[in-house]
C-alpha cells in the first residue's frame, strides 16, 4: 500500500513536470504578437525596428547593426557598408518633421557616407547628454537641467556632470552692460589707502561679480554642489533626456525619445543643422565649459 502511494506521487510529479516543460516549449516557440515599451503597444516586425537605446542608435549610425536589429559581423562586408549605411540612415530620423524637410536628411545622408570617417564613437568625446530633471529647491519643485559626458576611467568609462543650467543661479550672476561696469572698479591707488575703500564691493551684492578678473566666469556646477551638500536643493525625478552631437564633421543634431506606434520610433534625430567647425566652438562651451 505505501509503495504504491509512493508509485502515485511519482507519476503525479512526472505529470506536472511534462506539462511545464510543454508549456514553455510553447512559450519559447510562439511568435511574439506585441510588446508593450512604455504606454505604446507595438508588434515584432516594429519592435525590431525601434531603436530602442543610444547605443544601438550609435551602431546603426555607423552601420554596425541593420535595421531589423541584426548586429553585423566586423569581418563581414556589409560591415560599415557605405551603399547599405546610406540606405538605412533614414531609419534615424523623425519622420514627422524630417518628412518634411528631404533636402536636409539627403544632403547630409550623402555627406556622412562620402567617406570613412564620419562614424560615431563613444568614447569620442563631442557628444552629451541633457537631463532635466525635478528638485526642491527651498521647499519648492523647480526643474533644473543637467549636462553630462562620457569620460574614460581606467579600462572602461563613465558619465560625469559637466555644467549645470538653472534659472534660479542665473539671476545670481546677470549678465551687464560693459558700461555699467566700468562704473564699478577699485581705484588702482587702492593699496596705498590699506584698501579703505573695499567696502564699495560690498555695497551691492547683487553686482559683485563685476569687481572679479575679466576672466571670471560663474561656475554653476560648484553652487550646484554647493546647495546640495547644503540640503537645499534634493533631487525628485529625472523628467527627459537627450543628446547632443558634435562628432560630425561641419554638422550638429540632436537625438531624443519618441516613444509611439510604428516602426519610426525610440531615439532618433529630432534637430539637425549644418554647423562648419570653427562655429561649434561657442556652442561647445555650454557643454564643455
Amino acid at each position: 500500500m505505501r509503495r504504491q502511494k509512493i508509485e502515485d506521487r511519482k507519476k503525479k510529479k512526472e505529470g506536472w513536470k511534462s506539462a511545464l516543460l510543454i508549456l514553455l516549449l510553447c512559450l519559447l516557440v510562439a511568435p511574439v504578437q506585441a510588446q508593450s515599451i512604455g504606454d505604446v503597444q507595438m508588434d515584432e516586425a516594429n519592435l525590431y525596428a525601434m531603436t530602442k537605446q543610444m547605443g544601438q542608435f550609435i551602431r546603426r549610425f555607423n552601420y554596425e547593426e541593420d535595421q531589423f536589429g541584426y548586429k553585423i559581423n566586423p569581418k563581414s562586408p556589409d560591415y560599415r557598408n557605405r551603399q547599405k549605411r546610406q540606405q538605412s540612415l533614414g531609419i534615424l530620423f523623425d519622420q514627422e518633421t524630417y518628412g518634411n524637410q528631404p533636402d536636409l536628411q539627403r544632403f547630409f545622408i550623402e555627406d556622412v557616407t562620402a567617406t570613412d570617417s564620419t562614424f560615431m564613437t563613444f568614447l569620442g568625446g563631442r557628444w552629451y547628454s541633457e537631463v532635466s530633471a525635478t528638485f526642491k529647491y527651498n521647499g519648492k519643485s523647480v526643474n533644473l537641467v543637467m549636462i553630462l559626458s562620457v569620460e574614460q576611467e581606467g579600462l572602461g568609462s563613465k558619465w560625469v556632470l559637466n555644467n549645470i543650467y538653472f534659472s534660479e543661479f542665473n539671476k545670481l550672476f546677470p549678465t551687464g552692460e560693459i558700461t555699467e561696469k566700468e562704473k564699478h572698479f577699485l581705484h588702482p591707488m587702492s593699496h596705498e589707502l590699506d584698501f579703505m575703500n573695499i567696502y564699495k564691493i560690498f555695497k551691492e551684492p547683487e553686482i559683485i561679480e563685476y569687481y572679479a578678473s575679466k576672466r571670471f566666469e560663474p561656475d554653476y556646477l560648484t553652487l550646484f554642489f554647493y546647495e546640495i551638500k547644503k540640503g537645499n536643493l534634493v533631487f525628485q525625478h529625472v523628467d527627459s533626456v537627450k543628446f547632443h552631437v558634435f562628432q560630425i564633421k561641419d554638422w550638429y543634431f540632436e537625438v531624443s525619445w519618441f516613444n509611439r506606434n510604428g516602426s519610426n520610433a525610440g531615439w532618433l534625430i529630432s534637430n539637425l543643422i549644418y554647423l562648419p567647425e570653427k562655429d561649434k566652438k561657442d556652442l561647445i562651451k555650454f557643454y564643455e565649459p
